[in-house]
C-alpha cells in the first residue's frame, strides 16, 4: 500500500476532531469509496454503521457485511426511515446529480454527510445549500484531504507560526490515473475540477482562505478523447503577496521515475513540504513523507506523521459533523456551507478556462 495505515486510533499522532459520543450511520450507496475508505475509517474511529441501501442490493448486502450492519434496506424511503428512528447520521455517496433529491427527502434536522462534489455546477450547489438550510440540516460535504493527518501537522505548524506568514503555495500531480475505476465519468462535461482538483482547491482554501479571482485551463489529452479533460492548471489569485499555482497532469506515463505528488507551502521563517504517497502509480501508492525547512534550523527536516489521505482522513469528516451535532457552536471544518466557496472557487476556474485568455495577436503589428 501507498501509506502507513494505522490499525489502532492510539497510533495517530494528528487526530482529528471526534465526537465524545459517536452516532450511528446509515449509508446511502456502497460503492467502492464508502466500503474501501468510509467504512474502514469508521471502524478504525469507533463510528457504527447500522444500515446500508443501494439501487443494487447485492451491493449492500455486501457493504452491511464488511461494515458490520444488521440492516439492509429495499429503497431509499426504508433506510431513511431506519435512520430517523434510530437518530443515525446519513452517509450519501451518489453521483453528485442526485444528491439534492436525496436531501429533500431527509428528515427535517438530519445530521448529512455528502460525497464531493457538491453537485456539478454552482447552480446544484446552490440548490444543494438551499435545502440544507431550508431543513435545518447539519450537513458537511466529505472534502477529506483536509482532514489527512499530514495535513493537520502541516495546518498546526503553519497555525503555531512555524513558517511565518505563507507567501507562495505550489500543489503538483504528475502521473496517471485509471480513469476506467469511474465509468461514470466518461460522459460528464466536468471531469478533471470537479472529480480530483477539487480536493486540491479546497484543502489550499483550508489553508489560505479565498482568492480574489481565478485564472484556469483545464483540457483533453490527445491519448484520451474520451475524458472532457485530464489536464489543468489553476493560478488562485490572491494580490501581491501570495502566489498560489496547481499544476496537473494526468497523461504523464513515462515511468516511474519523474512522477510527483507534492504540494509545498513557504512562508516567511520557513517551508513544509509535503509527498502525497497515494498518488504515485494509484491506487498502489508510496509512502507519505512531510518535511519541515525553518531558516533557524538552516536545513529540511523530516516531520513524523502516522496515517495518511486513504483512509485515515474520514475520520474527521464524519467526526466533525459528529461533533457540530452534539455543539452547534462548533467550527465544522468541513461545513456545507464552506463547502459552497470551494464550489465557487471551481465554478470560476471553469468560467475562466471557458473564457480564454488575451489574444497575442491583438498586439501584433
Amino acid at each position: 500500500m501507498a501509506v502507513d495505515n494505522v490499525s489502532t486510533l492510539e497510533e495517530l499522532n494528528y487526530v482529528p476532531e471526534m465526537p465524545a459520543h459517536p452516532r450511528p450511520i446509515v449509508s446511502i450507496a456502497t460503492g467502492g469509496i464508502v466500503t474501501g475508505s468510509h467504512y474502514p475509517a469508521y471502524k478504525l474511529a469507533g463510528y457504527p454503521v447500522i444500515g446500508t441501501y443501494d439501487v443494487n442490493k447485492e451491493a449492500a448486502v455486501k457493504a452491511a457485511e464488511i461494515a458490520g450492519a444488521d440492516f439492509v434496506a429495499d429503497t431509499l424511503e426504508e433506510i431513511i426511515e431506519y435512520g430517523e428512528k434510530h437518530d443515525a447520521v446519513y452517509d450519501i455517496a451518489v453521483p453528485a446529480n442526485a444528491t439534492a433529491d436525496i436531501l429533500e427527502k431527509l428528515p427535517d434536522g438530519a445530521g448529512v454527510l455528502m460525497q464531493k462534489p457538491m453537485g456539478e455546477s454552482i447552480e446544484e450547489a446552490r440548490r444543494i445549500l438551499e435545502i440544507c438550510r431550508r431543513k435545518n440540516l447539519t450537513a458537511g460535504v466529505n472534502f477529506q484531504l483536509r482532514q489527512a493527518p499530514y495535513m493537520l501537522a502541516a495546518r498546526k505548524l503553519v497555525n503555531d507560526g512555524v513558517i511565518g506568514e505563507i507567501v507562495d503555495v505550489d500543489h503538483r500531480l504528475v502521473g496517471t490515473q485509471p480513469w476506467n475505476l469511474w465509468p461514470f465519468l466518461f460522459p460528464k462535461d466536468r471531469v478533471e475540477i470537479n472529480y480530483h482538483s477539487i480536493h486540491y482547491i479546497d484543502n489550499i482554501r483550508s489553508f489560505v482562505g479565498d482568492p480574489t479571482t481565478v485564472y484556469c485551463k483545464t483540457m483533453q489529452h490527445p491519448k484520451m478523447r474520451d475524458l472532457a479533460q485530464t489536464r489543468t492548471s489553476i493560478i488562485m489569485d490572491y494580490g501581491p503577496d501570495l502566489r498560489v499555482n496547481l499544476h496537473i497532469n494526468f497523461n504523464h506515463d513515462y515511468g516511474k521515475k519523474y512522477q510527483e505528488s507534492i504540494l509545498k507551502l513557504e512562508g516567511t521563517k520557513g517551508a513544509i513540504r509535503i509527498k502525497l504517497g497515494l498518488m504515485y502509480d494509484y491506487p498502489d501508492g508510496e509512502p507519505d513523507k512531510v518535511e519541515l525547512y525553518t531558516y533557524e534550523t538552516g536545513e529540511w527536516q523530516d516531520v513524523p506523521v502516522r496515517g495518511s489521505w486513504f483512509n485515515e482522513a474520514f475520520i474527521g469528516t464524519m467526526g466533525g459533523l459528529m461533533k457540530k451535532l452534539d455543539d452547534p457552536s462548533y467550527e465544522y471544518m468541513n461545513s456545507v456551507e464552506d463547502a459552497y466557496h470551494t464550489m465557487c472557487v471551481v465554478e470560476a476556474a471553469y468560467r475562466s478556462s471557458a473564457d480564454g485568455g488575451v489574444a497575442v495577436a491583438d498586439y501584433e503589428i
